[in-house]
């Protein structure tokens, strides 16, 4: 989205139910008292984010959580890092060349496969493929119109994926690939509702498409009068959209974020991004697949990017910005601020393994 960045740009809280019963009563620390250790801390906590050193200041929005030992992340400056030993090390896989490059998100199917998006206007505009760990890179896909600007890539399975764009003549344009990112088509615009004036998604977390299961997906808007979630049961072919209580009616509002965990269960966080705006209904849930939104009853006190299902979990989650981590236990009608470190995205793999990245370098991994 063209407003934001260039151009566009768990203190005491229920959480057994994100590590099971033997973490009763554990706690994420604030990180206003991080440790030597590189712990964000406060006395007596046993579960909180650990801060890994990333050896740069490239702001990260991509993340893909692999496991516990295994993440991705893309950024700033054509920056992507991968770690296959849970933080200890990074390995600077940056595609050569790519300096310029905005990376806002990165899909990987494992250790060695993966697919990031780089947003901007016109050919500014790129997905890239790996297959072996980030050695080499491949461009799959180059946009060539000056008028679309993507902004975040998902997918169904190691095949079948999608990629938004910005309105392009007043619809969001849909790239697919059946062939794992390695070659990508634009869609019909015919199933395609009308964008609303000034409407667009929010490159902030890698979340603004998400997929759950083999057909459906959903795609968060902001900056026009209402914020929306426009869902597809048919990857991408014909969408529906429907209205989201987050603050709206601005170029800086909207949702900015979802995570589904099934094609029923979803959460949208977002509002205001900017820097001491008010954003006083920051997130919302749907248990419809999001015909229907519902504002949380007690949502995160301010302006939300990324959030992500705790795995194995039917309601438990975690949500992030720039002034903290939320966790919500009861699928996300209340939420409870539990630490003030600045993140823009999180994501958890199967394994338990929640990671968190941001700004100045930040990357973290959830402690036990």
């Amino acid at each position: 989205m063209r407003a934001m960045g260039k151009s566009k740009t768990v203190g005491r809280a229920v959480l057994a139910a994100l590590c099971g019963a033997a973490l009763a009563g554990a706690v994420l620390a604030a990180p206003a008292n991080a440790r030597p250790d590189g712990r964000d801390h406060t006395p007596g906590t046993a579960l909180s984010w650990q801060l890994k050193e990333s050896g740069t200041d490239a702001r990260f929005r991509g993340l893909a959580a692999v496991s516990r030992d295994t993440a991705w992340v893309a950024g700033s400056k054509g920056t992507v890092l991968r770690t296959s030993d849970g933080g200890r090390s990074w390995r600077d896989i940056s595609p050569p060349g790519g300096g310029s490059l905005e990376l806002r998100d990165v899909e990987a199917f494992d250790g060695r496969r993966a697919v990031v998006l780089a947003i901007g206007e016109g050919e500014a505009s790129r997905i890239l493929r790996t297959d072996d760990g980030g050695k080499t890179w491949t461009e799959s896909f180059r946009n060539t119109d000056p008028r679309a600007f993507y902004d975040c890539v998902t997918f169904f399975d190691r095949r079948h994926g999608l990629a938004m764009s910005d309105p392009v003549d007043g619809k969001y344009r849909i790239l697919s690939t059946a062939d794992g990112g390695r070659s990508w088509n634009v869609l019909p615009s015919a199933g395609m509702p009308a964008a609303q004036e000034g409407e667009a998604g929010f490159a902030a977390s890698g979340q603004c498409l998400v997929a759950s299961g083999p057909r459906d997906v959903w795609l968060a808007t902001g900056g026009a009068a209402r914020a929306r979630v426009l869902h597809s049961a048919d990857r991408g072919l014909t969408w529906t959209a429907t209205d989201a209580p987050i603050p709206a009616g601005d170029p800086a509002r909207g949702v900015f974020g979802l995570a589904f965990r099934d094609r029923a269960h979803g959460i949208a966080v977002g509002g205001d991004y900017r820097a001491g705006q008010a954003s006083p209904r920051a997130a919302a849930v749907t248990g419809n697949g999001g015909r229907t939104w519902t504002p949380a009853g007690q949502p995160p006190p301010a302006y939300r990017s990324g959030v992500t299902w705790f795995p194995h979990s039917r309601a438990t989650a975690l949500a992030v910005g720039p002034t903290g981590t939320d966790v919500t236990t009861d699928g996300g009608r209340s939420w409870r601020t539990v630490d003030t470190g600045s993140y823009d995205t999180v994501d958890c793999a199967p394994d338990r393994g929640c990671w968190a990245a941001g700004e100045k370098g930040r990357i973290a991994r959830l402690e036990r």
